[in-house]
């Protein structure tokens, strides 16, 4: 069966409809608490670092976690007074992840553009797996 609609088209349909914030607009909102990152890249990307302060919801789950009728939902997600913003490595999956997140109804989602790859090629802080685990650790 020959594709009809390739991921770039996909990819580029999805920027059209959602928010998207550059690395240094979500830099200076790390610290916001209404704020909260979303990495939903693969499990096994993880060890490259994350974000600080990112909750992890994988691609192939997030649907799951965000919806309340599901057995895997998030309690993380319930949260409307927060801002969702998500991303994975090159911006991609996260623009398509945030379009499926808004056709769902949610509106307080948003991604970063160029992902992880632009937030380390822009010199922003990223946190070791360890680092991370440490942090939540020290907030229970």
């Amino acid at each position: 069966m020959p594709i009809t609609k390739g991921f770039r088209a996909l990819v580029d349909e999805a920027m059209a409809q959602v928010k998207t914030y550059s690395v240094a607009e979500v830099r200076a909102r790390l610290d916001d608490p209404a704020v909260q990152i979303v990495d939903v890249r693969d499990v096994r990307e993880l060890n490259e670092g994350t974000l600080p302060g990112a909750y992890h919801a994988p691609r192939c789950m997030l649907e799951f976690w965000v919806d309340p009728a599901s057995p895997y939902h998030k309690k993380i997600f319930a949260d409307e007074s927060r801002e969702f913003i998500l991303f994975c490595g090159a911006g991609w999956r996260s623009a398509l992840a945030t379009k499926t997140l808004q056709d769902m109804g949610m509106r307080n989602v948003a991604h970063i553009e160029g992902g992880f790859a632009e937030w380390l090629k822009s010199g922003a802080p990223v946190l070791t797996l360890e680092q991370q685990k440490a942090a939540r650790a020290a907030k229970a």
